[in-house]
């Protein structure tokens, strides 16, 4: 990575007890080396990258994965096809222990495929496995997921949930950039997505200076995590983060969760509907638009509606599910029309 980039702020030991808001709710990402170093799958994986497949099929009973498959061409990176019209690898549901039989047949190919079972739940694929190797979040609700594959390449992308990713076998390279950094990333499709969210289109391996001049710019925001199993990182709500796997075979397990009721819808809708009815309005209209959204959304304080009475003020009101389910209803009969 360029030398502009920057180390990830480190914290050293902490075990998951000690995760309080200050870790939990940052909004700069944190590695935290050794968190779970404790954990049984990760002194597997220190003793051989056989092991630790020897470890995880311990609790495996008859589950199917989501799996993608690439050529050995594309270098471990999921990514479009030339045309940007799909992809340059295969999704299939196959069983998880044939995953793994294909990735331990690799280990020493010095060019596999691209093998990768990307966000697969933990306690469906691999029911048991939490009760030795898992972080308690407190109140929190996380989902937790499992990501296994060999050496791969996921091209930057934001997620809306906070996240922390704990590495359980092999190595990973983590580089992330802050919310605002989009135009520099240059991202692709947010319709047509290898995994479900907008990522960029830059190699991070083989940069395009001339394609992507303001990757450069970008570079000077990154920071970077160079974790070993056993080490964890918190990646902030809405950060953008390009994740490569150095090893033969690897293991991420991390938790989602987010600071936000749960019947606050995703923001994504959102996006898409004002790309829908706003995007293409003359530009003296959509300017009036932004105030509009400035003022009721992303700058609404006390102050925006302490004119109206309490009981008048409506969706100017604080929501809670009621009111979540109501608009809910009057969006979805007025987009049915």
């Amino acid at each position: 990575m360029a030398p502009a980039a920057k180390p990830v702020r480190e914290l050293t030991g902490l075990r998951p007890a000690d995760l309080g808001p200050a870790i939990l709710a940052s909004t700069e990402p944190l590695l935290l080396r050794g968190l779970v170093a404790d954990w049984p799958a990760v002194a597997a994986a220190r003793t051989s990258p056989q092991a630790a497949i020897a470890y995880l099929r311990r609790w495996y009973v008859d589950a199917t994965v989501n799996a993608m498959l690439g050529a050995p061409e594309i270098d471990g990176r999921f990514f479009y096809n030339e045309a940007l019209d799909g992809f340059n690898f295969q999704s299939m549901r196959v069983r998880l222990d044939a995953v793994l039989d294909e990735l331990e047949k690799h280990l020493a190919n010095p060019t596999p495929p691209a093998i990768y079972v990307g966000s697969t739940t933990i306690d469906g694929a691999l029911p048991g496995f939490r009760g030795e190797n898992d972080v308690d979040l407190g109140p929190r609700d996380p989902l937790a997921s499992i990501w296994i594959g060999n050496r791969t390449r996921i091209s930057a992308h934001y997620d809306l949930p906070d996240n922390l990713a704990c590495i359980g076998a092999g190595r990973r390279r983590f580089t992330l950039f802050p919310p605002g950094q989009q135009r520099n990333l240059y991202v692709g499709p947010i319709d047509l997505t290898p995994a479900g969210q907008p990522i960029s289109l830059v190699d991070f391996k083989h940069p395009d200076p001339e394609r992507f001049p303001r990757f450069a710019q970008a570079l000077e925001h990154a920071q970077v995590a160079d974790m070993e199993p056993g080490d964890a990182i918190f990646v902030p709500s809405m950060w953008w983060h390009h994740v490569e796997a150095l090893d033969g075979f690897n293991v991420l397990v991390n938790y989602w969760w987010r600071q936000s009721p749960d019947w606050m819808d995703t923001p994504n809708n959102a996006l898409m509907h004002a790309l829908m009815t706003v995007r293409d309005l003359p530009p003296a209209q959509r300017a009036a638009w932004a105030e509009l959204f400035r003022h009721y959304v992303f700058e609404a304080d006390a102050d925006t509606a302490a004119h109206i009475p309490p009981a008048a003020r409506g969706l100017l009101a604080p929501f809670d599910d009621n009111a979540s389910r109501m608009v809910r209803a009057q969006l979805l009969k007025r987009l049915n029309r």
